[in-house]
């Protein structure tokens, strides 16, 4: 792999290491010291999720615009890394929200660049392995996160004010090494059409094989709503207030164990086969989770959701480069990333409302019922549109 794919890889890992030691304990934080009902933090989690996602959108057509994406990557990270310092000191809902909105503004900013960028650097054949490897290492700073807030509570006393300032450092240290040591290749100059057109050209330009990979993301984004009712779950199950971040560690271990080999396999394999595969362990996991009555068998069922996000992530990113052309790829990054944020808002508002009403398992028999019937539609519908191996 080119240096540039391990150095956006290490500037993921220190930023996840960071937001995932907040997220592990914001749905707690809201729900314990703040009083937030289910719905809400659906509602919340739903917006800031989306908002990173619409973003992508303008972000990814200004980085084809400018044929820049660097400064568009380090601006992202910089946001989310400023927003670290908010979070302790957020005393009602609305600084949540708000810290969480720009926090999700900067992954948006980041985000579709800097996929483009990993197409950019590596040759169309690595790009499986490159995202894979990119993912890897993103998924051991999400397990870093949690573990450090298991310490960092048991450390601190419970007291989470105190340990969110931690998140502070991993996420400062991830603008420094993005700003000292991404190198992007040279690119021909801008041109002549503004951003708003050179998204238009998109829309009229990208093949109908891309569509359908946008399709694809928002099926499977539907069929999964948040992480932070993972973390709800354990808490529902009697886990202790400081044990709580090892739902998101059981996750991330599978997930950056399985990422890497899951893209090779994204590069060798059917998408089709994998894709089905992905939404048959998202399927399983979301049963267990229905029926867990304890803590070993809400770890079980984060256990399997993070094998089902190895399978998926990774290759649904090969997929959108290997559909979108090169100029146009930011854009095409940037539309995906909008539509999949618009299906997890619904996703998540749906499964706080079916929560607050019904319990934890309706949540996640719906999740199930969603990923089974998208399963069976890949299993059935062999559509010719659909994007070969590369």
């Amino acid at each position: 792999m080119p240096k540039g794919i391990w150095v956006l890889g290490f500037g993921s890992l220190l930023m996840d290491t960071s937001s995932e030691l907040v997220h592990s304990l914001l749905p707690i934080f809201m729900a314990t010291v703040l009083g937030a009902s289910m719905a809400t933090i659906g509602v919340i989690e739903g917006v800031a999720e989306a908002t990173a996602s619409i973003t992508r959108v303008f972000s990814g057509g200004l980085s084809d615009y400018l044929r820049k994406r660097k400064p568009l990557v380090v601006l992202g990270y910089g946001l989310s890394a400023v927003t670290k310092l908010v979070f302790p000191l957020a005393s009602t809902l609305w600084w949540v929200f708000s810290a969480r909105f720009v926090d999700r503004v900067g992954k948006g900013i980041r985000g579709a660049p800097r996929d483009a960028l990993i197409a950019d650097i590596v040759q169309p054949a690595q790009r499986g392995k490159a995202y894979g490897l990119r993912q890897a290492l993103d998924s051991i700073g999400a397990l870093l996160g949690p573990l450090l807030a298991v310490a960092c509570m048991a450390w601190l006393a419970n007291n989470i004010r105190a340990v969110l300032w931690v998140a502070a450092v991993p996420g400062f240290l991830a603008v420094l090494l993005l700003l000292v040591a991404v190198r992007e290749p040279e690119t021909p100059g801008r041109p002549v059409d503004t951003p708003r057109r050179v998204v238009l050209a998109a829309l009229r330009q990208l093949h109908v094989r891309y569509w359908y990979v946008v399709a694809l993301g928002a099926i499977f984004t539907l069929a999964r709503f948040s992480e932070a009712f993972l973390i709800l779950r354990g808490r529902d199950v009697g886990m202790g207030l400081g044990s709580t971040p090892l739902i998101m560690v059981a996750m991330n271990v599978v997930y950056a164990a399985l990422a890497y080999p899951a893209g090779v396999a994204a590069d060798r394999l059917s998408a089709r086969t994998l894709l089905i595969l992905g939404l048959v362990v998202l399927l399983i996991a979301d049963i267990v989770l229905a029926l867990a009555d304890s803590p070993p068998l809400a770890l079980g069922g984060a256990v399997l959701w993070g094998a089902h996000m190895a399978l998926t992530q990774g290759l649904l990113s090969k997929l959108v480069a290997d559909t979108a052309p090169g100029p146009l790829r930011g854009t095409a990054f940037g539309i995906f990333n909008l539509v999949s944020g618009v299906s997890l808002l619904l996703a998540s508002v749906v499964a706080g409302a079916l929560w607050e009403k019904f319990g934890a398992p309706a949540t996640f028999v719906a999740g199930a019922a969603f990923a089974a019937l998208a399963a069976l539609g890949l299993l059935f519908y062999r559509p010719k549109t659909f994007p070969p191996p590369s």
